[in-house]
């Protein structure tokens, strides 16, 4: 039989021990859980299926007398029947099924517009709709004028100069290996000195074991 929940939005998350349901919100996916319903059938079941598999088990040793295999056979569809959980079980199952619904809906309202069903947080008692169809005021206030807020202060970071300095690409080389001689004081190649040393006549700095400057040519 194919149970019709309030809601398509359900999981039914019953075992042979038990009954319990998941109703979700249409709209956020949250879930509300009813309280567990234990089966009265369940204890009866494992009865029958330990027995069945007794008598299957002496039916085997037994296996040339016809009696032997037709309770064999009978206490397979007895097993048959509880594996796919008995008919009283589906009972059980049918009503705890019909409370559970009860249950769930006290924590849903249906929105008149969007027939939605949605949870608490996604309904908006002032307008009697889901807040899909009719959003809180208040929220919307405060969201637009976050965004605002945020688009203000990146329109000002785009027309403020935050770097002055200048923008150079130079590759050093050492005097000694004539390689890239890196950003320490010493060559990162042949470990030679890379002191800076200053030009007497235009005063520009010049790598120290340079023989002549790099501005006015003067030998050093």
């Amino acid at each position: 039989m194919t149970m019709q929940a309030f809601t398509k939005n359900f999981a039914d998350n019953s075992t042979e021990a038990g009954f319990q349901f998941t109703f979700y919100c249409d709209n956020c996916r949250d879930g509300y859980k009813t309280k567990f319903v234990a089966s009265s059938s369940y204890g009866k079941g494992r009865l029958l299926k330990d027995i069945g598999r007794l008598i299957g088990a002496g039916a085997s040793l037994a296996g040339k007398y016809n009696i032997g295999s037709g309770v064999e056979r009978g206490t397979e569809v007895i097993g048959e029947r509880f594996t796919g959980m008995s008919p009283e079980w589906h009972k059980e199952h049918e009503k705890a099924f019909e409370a559970a619904q009860n249950e769930g809906r006290a924590h849903f309202q249906r929105c008149p517009k969007c027939t939605d069903w949605v949870c608490e947080n996604c309904w908006n008692e002032e307008e009697g709709m889901c807040t899909k169809c009719a959003p809180r005021e208040a929220i919307e206030v405060a969201a637009a004028r976050a965004g605002k807020r945020t688009k203000d202060i990146q329109d000002k970071a785009a027309v403020t100069q935050v770097f002055t300095g200048e923008i150079e690409a130079k590759q050093v080389l050492c005097p000694a290996c004539g390689k890239p001689a890196g950003k320490g004081k010493f060559c990162s190649n042949c470990g030679a000195d890379l002191k800076i040393a200053k030009c007497k006549k235009c005063g520009a700095k010049n790598l120290a074991g340079t023989k002549f400057c790099s501005e006015c040519g003067k030998k050093l």
